[in-house]
C-alpha cells in the first residue's frame, strides 16, 4: 500500500495551544469586539443607508444564525443616533369630508401637546357652553325670543277674532284646528237654528266666513315663518355665546401654533364649525328634565362626546422621546402591521369608525428612518410585498385596510389621507430568497439596488485569534455566562474551524457559538465550576451529538447487525465502500454504503440502476456518466467500448443526489473489469472528472467519522481507513478521539488526486502507466482492464462480421 499517500496524525491535528493565548481567561477580555470577517458587508450598510436616491434601499443576505440582524441593526441605530429627529403626524377630522381624515405634520414631538391642547380644548367646550346654554341670561334671552314668537301668533289671530266678531262671525279653536261660527246677540248658532235663517242671511254670513278662512289661511302660512325667524334668532343667540367661548379658547392656541399655518388653518375649521353647530352643545330638551341614569342611549352628554370627539387629534407618530430617526424592525410583517389600519366600533348592530379610530403601521413609525422586515415573513403574508413595493414607488403612505381592498368587509369606512415616505427599507434573507426575487420580479432590482452580502466565515490564522475570544467574551458577558479559560477557548476555536468544516477557517454563525457557550455554561455549572473549562466545552459538544444521535447510532447498529452489508475488512471484486451523508433536522449523518458494479460483453451501455430506478438525481446521474466519457478516453482508444455494465447503491431506499460516490464507483467498475479484488477496509468519497482527477466533495469530516465508528465498533485492526480528494485534507477538521487512533496507526486516512492512486490503495496493485509502445503494463490494473475491453470489441467486431457475411 502507497504510504506516500498517508496523511500523517500532525498534518490533521488542528488544535490551538491555549498557552499560546496572552489571557488566563475571557474575563482579561474587556475591549469591545470589532466585526469579524465583515468588512464588504459592513461597508455596504454604510453606503446603502447614506445613498439618498430612490431605489437604494438594502438586502441584507447569508444563512441564519449568522448574526446579520443584530449587526445591522447595531449598524442603523449607530447611524440613527447622529441624524435629526422626523416629524409627528397626526390625523383630524376633516370637516370639508368627514371620510377622508387630514393628516397634519408636526415639528418632532409637537403632536402630542396639540392633541393635549386640544382635548383640554374641547374639555371647556364640553363644560363651558353647556354651562352658558343653562344661565339665566341665556334662558331670559331664549324665552324672550319664544315669547315674542308667541306674542306675535296670539297678535295676529286676536285681530283675526276682532274683525270676524264686528262681522257677527266667532273664530273657535277645536281639537282639530280653528272653525268660524255665526253671532247673534253675542252667541253662537247651533247648525239647527243656522240652517232656519233666510237663505239671503245665510248666504251672506259664508261670504263672510270664507272672506275670513281666506284671512285665517294667510296667518297660519304666516306662523312657520315666523317660527323660522324666531328659531334662526335663537340659532344667532346660541352662535354669539358659543363665539364668544370658542373664539377666545382657540385665540390661545393660535397664536401658541402661529408658526404653523397648517395647525392655524385646521384651527380655523374648527372654529367654523363649532358655529355651524352651536346647537349641538346643549342637550335636548326631552333630556333637560330627566336625571343622566335615565337618558335613553344618543341623547344627552353621551351625544355631546360624541360631536365633540370631531375636535380631537389622532397622534399616530409621536417622535417626544425620540433621540435621532427612528430605526424599527418589525417581527410581523402583515398588510395590517406595515400600513396601519381603521379599526371599527359595534354600534347598535352596525360596524362604524371616526378618524380617532386610525391605527399607524411600521411604516408610519420608521418613516424618516430603517425599517428592517424579514423577507420570507414578509413575502409569506398576502399582498405585503406589493403594497410594500406600491408604497417605496408612490413614496406615500395610504392607509388601505385589507379587508375591504378585497371586498370582505362591507361597511362605512374612511379614506385616511396618505402621508409622504421617505426610509430606506432593509430586507433580510437567505442568499437563495435574494436570487429568486431578482430573476422572477422585475421591480425588485429597481428599488432594492445595494446587496448585503454576509461572510459565513473568517480566515484563521494567528491574527484573527484574539478578536474571535473577545467576541466570545462578549457573547458570554451578554448572556451571563461564566468566563472561558484557555483551554475552553481553545477548544471552541477548533469547533469553530469544524463548524466551518474548513481547518484554515472559522465559523463566523454566531447561534451555533452562542448555543456551545450556553450548553458549557451549563455543564460547568453542574460541576460547580467557576469557569468555563475545555472538558465543560467538550462535554457540551458530545451532549449534542449525543441528543441528535439516534438516526447515527440506529444506522450504525443496522451495519454491525448486518443488515446493511457494509464490511471492513476482507477483499471483494467489483465491490467497494462509499461515502453518504443525510441531512434532518439540521443534523448532518455520514454513513458507509456498498457500491457494487458487475460487468459483461455489450453494446457500451452503463447503466445506473439508481437513475434506472427513478431514484438517482441529476447530479448523481451525471456523475455516472461521466464514467463513460472516462472509460471511452482512457482505453481502447481506436476501438468502440463493447461492454455491458451496472452500477447500484446497495441497500438504498430513497432518492441518491450528489457526484461524491463517482471516484468510488469508477472503482468499482475498474475493480469488475481487471477482476481484482478490493480491500473492504478502505472506504472511498470523492469525484471524478473525465480525466480521472479526484475532486473536492462536502461533508467529509461525517463521512470519515461514520467509517470510522463501524470499524471502532468491530475491532479496529490497523488496516482500516478512509480515501479522500487531495483537495477536501484543509477541510478535515476530525474528532479527536479519531486523530488519536491514526496517531496510534490503528486508522488511516489517505489523499489521493487521481483515480489511479485510489485504485492502487484499495487494490494493492500498479495502475500502470502507458510505455513507449502505447501500451499498459500486463498486470497494471489499467493493463487488465484494457485487455478485457479490447476482448470485448474484438468479440464486437467478429460479431458484426458474422452478421454481415449471413
Amino acid at each position: 500500500m502507497r504510504s506516500d499517500l498517508r496523511l500523517a496524525a500532525k498534518t490533521l491535528d488542528r488544535r490551538i495551544d491555549p498557552g499560546s493565548l496572552p489571557f488566563e481567561t475571557t474575563a482579561d477580555l474587556l475591549e469591545a469586539p470589532g466585526v469579524l470577517g465583515q468588512a464588504r458587508a459592513m461597508e455596504a450598510v454604510r453606503f446603502g443607508v447614506s445613498m439618498e436616491q430612490r431605489g437604494y434601499n438594502l438586502f441584507v443576505m447569508g444563512p441564519s444564525g449568522i448574526g446579520k440582524r443584530s449587526l445591522v441593526l447595531r449598524l442603523l441605530e449607530e447611524r440613527a443616533a447622529g441624524l435629526p429627529v422626523p416629524r409627528d403626524w397626526a390625523y383630524v377630522f376633516a370637516f370639508e369630508n368627514e371620510r377622508r381624515p387630514k393628516a397634519l405634520s408636526f415639528p418632532p414631538g409637537t403632536a402630542q401637546a396639540f392633541a393635549e391642547d386640544m382635548d383640554h380644548f374641547v374639555e371647556d367646550l364640553r363644560v363651558g357652553i353647556p354651562a352658558i346654554f343653562d344661565s339665566d341670561e341665556y334662558r331670559a334671552r331664549a324665552q324672550d325670543i319664544e315669547q315674542s314668537f308667541h306674542e306675535r301668533r296670539e297678535q295676529a289671530f286676536a285681530e283675526l277674532r276682532e274683525r270676524a266678531q264686528k262681522d257677527g262671525i266667532a273664530l273657535l279653536q277645536t281639537p282639530t284646528g280653528f272653525a268660524f261660527a255665526p253671532l247673534k246677540n253675542g252667541e253662537v248658532l247651533d247648525p239647527e237654528t243656522f240652517t232656519k235663517l233666510p237663505d239671503e242671511e245665510k248666504e251672506k254670513i259664508q261670504s263672510k266666513v270664507s272672506s275670513l278662512q281666506d284671512d285665517l289661511t294667510k296667518v297660519i302660512r304666516e306662523i312657520p315663518k315666523w317660527r323660522r325667524e324666531a328659531q334662526a334668532k335663537l340659532r344667532e343667540l346660541n352662535r354669539s355665546l358659543v363665539r364668544s367661548t370658542v373664539s377666545n379658547l382657540l385665540d390661545e392656541l393660535k397664536a401658541k401654533y402661529a408658526a404653523m399655518p397648517t395647525i392655524c388653518s385646521h384651527l380655523e375649521s374648527v372654529e367654523k364649525d363649532a358655529l355651524k353647530n352651536a346647537e349641538s352643545f346643549r342637550l335636548p330638551k326631552e333630556a333637560e328634565s330627566l336625571p343622566p341614569g335615565m337618558l335613553p342611549p344618543g341623547v344627552g352628554s353621551d351625544a355631546v362626546e360624541s360631536f365633540l370627539r370631531r375636535y380631537r387629534v389622532n397622534v399616530v407618530v409621536n417622535q417626544s422621546d425620540a433621540n435621532g430617526c427612528p430605526v424599527v424592525f418589525e417581527e410581523n410583517p402583515t398588510f395590517s402591521n406595515l400600513f396601519g389600519t381603521v379599526e371599527h366600533i359595534a354600534q347598535m348592530g352596525a360596524l362604524v369608525t371616526d378618524f380617532s379610530l386610525i391605527r399607524p403601521g411600521s411604516l408610519h413609525k420608521a418613516n424618516g428612518g430603517y425599517l428592517a422586515i424579514d423577507a420570507l415573513r414578509l413575502l409569506s403574508h398576502p399582498f405585503s410585498w406589493e403594497g410594500l413595493k406600491r408604497a417605496l414607488r408612490g413614496r406615500q403612505i395610504r392607509i388601505e385596510p385589507l379587508a375591504e381592498a378585497l371586498g370582505i368587509l362591507s361597511t362605512v369606512s374612511l379614506e385616511p389621507e396618505p402621508i409622504p415616505l421617505d426610509l430606506k427599507v432593509i430586507l433580510l434573507g437567505e442568499r437563495t430568497l435574494y436570487y429568486l426575487l431578482h430573476e422572477l420580479d422585475p421591480e425588485f432590482s429597481e428599488l432594492f439596488k445595494v446587496v448585503v452580502d454576509f461572510e459565513e466565515e473568517v480566515d484563521r490564522s494567528e491574527a484573527i485569534v484574539v478578536p474571535y475570544a473577545q467576541f466570545l467574551a462578549e457573547e458570554a458577558r451578554k448572556s451571563k455566562l461564566l468566563p472561558l479559560d484557555r483551554g475552553a477557548v481553545a477548544r471552541v476555536l477548533e469547533e469553530g474551524s469544524r463548524i466551518a468544516a474548513d481547518a484554515k477557517k472559522l465559523s463566523l454563525r454566531g447561534r451555533a457559538m452562542s448555543d456551545l457557550l450556553q450548553e458549557a455554561d451549563f455543564w460547568a455549572r453542574d460541576a460547580s465550576a467557576k469557569t468555563i473549562s475545555e472538558a465543560h466545552v467538550e462535554k457540551a459538544i458530545a451532549e449534542a451529538e449525543a441528543r441528535s444521535g439516534r438516526i447515527r447510532e440506529r444506522l450504525r447498529e443496522e451495519v454491525l447487525r448486518g443488515t446493511l452489508l457494509v464490511d471492513s475488512d476482507g477483499e471483494s471484486v467489483g465491490q467497494v465502500n462509499g461515502l453518504a451523508v443525510l441531512e434532518a433536522g439540521g443534523v448532518r449523518i455520514g454513513h458507509p454504503n456498498r457500491i457494487t458494479a458487475r460487468v459483461r460483453f455489450g453494446s457500451g451501455k452503463l447503466v445506473d440502476i439508481e437513475r434506472e430506478a427513478k431514484l438517482g438525481g441529476p447530479i448523481h446521474s451525471k456523475g455516472v456518466l461521466i464514467l463513460s466519457g472516462f472509460l471511452a478516453g482512457r482505453y481502447v482508444p481506436e476501438e468502440p467500448l463493447s461492454l455491458a455494465a451496472t452500477l447500484v447503491f446497495e441497500q438504498s431506499y430513497g432518492m441518491v443526489e450528489g457526484d461524491s460516490a463517482s471516484c468510488a464507483e469508477l472503482c468499482a467498475l475498474l475493480s469488475a473489469l481487471a477482476a481484482v479484488p478490493i480491500r473492504q477496509s478502505l472506504a472511498i468519497t470523492g469525484s471524478i472528472n473525465q480525466r480521472g482527477q479526484v475532486q473536492a466533495i462536502g461533508g467529509v469530516n461525517e463521512k470519515v467519522e461514520a467509517f470510522f465508528e463501524v470499524c471502532r465498533a468491530r475491532t479496529l485492526s490497523g488496516n482500516q481507513g478512509v480515501i479522500v480528494p487531495a483537495a477536501n485534507v484543509d477541510h478535515l477538521v476530525l474528532r479527536r478521539e479519531l486523530l488519536e487512533k491514526v496517531e496510534q496507526g490503528l486508522f488511516h486516512l489517505y489523499a489521493v488526486r487521481t483515480v489511479e492512486e485510489a485504485i492502487e490503495l484499495l487494490t494493492g496493485l500498479p495502475a500502470g502507466e502507458r510505455g513507449p509502445d502505447g501500451r499498459y503494463p500486463e498486470e497494471s490494473i489499467n493493463g487488465r482492464v484494457e485487455r478485457k475491453l479490447l476482448e470485448f470489441a474484438r468479440r464486437a467486431r467478429a460479431l458484426s462480421a458474422g452478421e454481415a457475411r449471413t
